[in-house]
């Protein structure tokens, strides 16, 4: 799914601290009774540690009210999401997901060499590998890097440059934390593939940054 691709980084530390794990059926194929399998999918998710999850059909946890709402509300044909802070949570559900082998398309972005050591450490063989190529056309036109690093992080755009911006100087100001300010933006990001982890280390930067 391209809209977990086009993730921008610059510190190699951070990147390896973002892993998004994408699961879904094919339509008119296997969809047909999908639910509790994808439903099975969040449960193991959230055991081997996922930070955030999320449907692309009905919402983030946060817009359904709460992961056992997010539970409950799991439907055939769903697009559901898990994001991980680290290597070994992700490769804990990697080799969950081999054992109970639920058949439906798995999807894992993150740092190529990283993915590849879980799928290795997992007993798993990527199927196909997709890359940017990066951004094309009036780029001088596009926020600052620090920006475009957080902003990406919500593959439809939900998570806007001037929320963004406003979030760094109430961090600057003493108003937020850098936690609480990441929090904030996950919510409008209704696939749940933000990451907060992430993001709140960035905002700190880039607060101190403008100091």
């Amino acid at each position: 799914m391209t809209h977990t691709l086009h993730r921008l980084g610059t510190d190699i530390s951070l990147l390896e601290e973002d892993y998004v794990v994408l699961m879904m059926p094919s339509k008119d194929i296997n969809h047909v009774g999908s639910a509790p399998k994808l439903r099975r999918f969040f449960e193991l998710a959230l055991e081997a540690g996922a930070i955030k999850i999320g449907d692309c059909r009905g919402g983030n946890q946060y817009y359904q009210g709460g992961i056992e709402k997010l539970l409950e509300n799991v439907e055939d044909r769903a697009v559901i999401t898990a994001v991980f802070k680290d290597k070994e949570s992700l490769t804990r559900l990697l080799k969950q997901l081999k054992k109970e082998d639920l058949g439906l398309s798995v999807v894992v972005s993150g740092l190529f060499d990283k993915v590849r050591e879980c799928c290795s450490q997992s007993g798993l063989k990527p199927h196909s590998i997709n890359q940017s190529l990066g951004r094309w056309g009036a780029t001088q036109k596009l926020p600052s890097t620090g920006i475009q690093e957080i902003n990406t992080m919500c593959g439809h755009g939900m998570v806007s440059v001037n929320l963004i911006k406003q979030m760094v100087a109430r961090i600057k100001n003493g108003k937020i934390t850098a936690e609480k300010a990441a929090e904030k933006l996950f919510e409008p990001c209704m696939c749940g593939i933000f990451n907060p982890h992430r993001a709140a280390k960035l905002l700190t930067k880039m607060a101190q940054l403008e100091d």
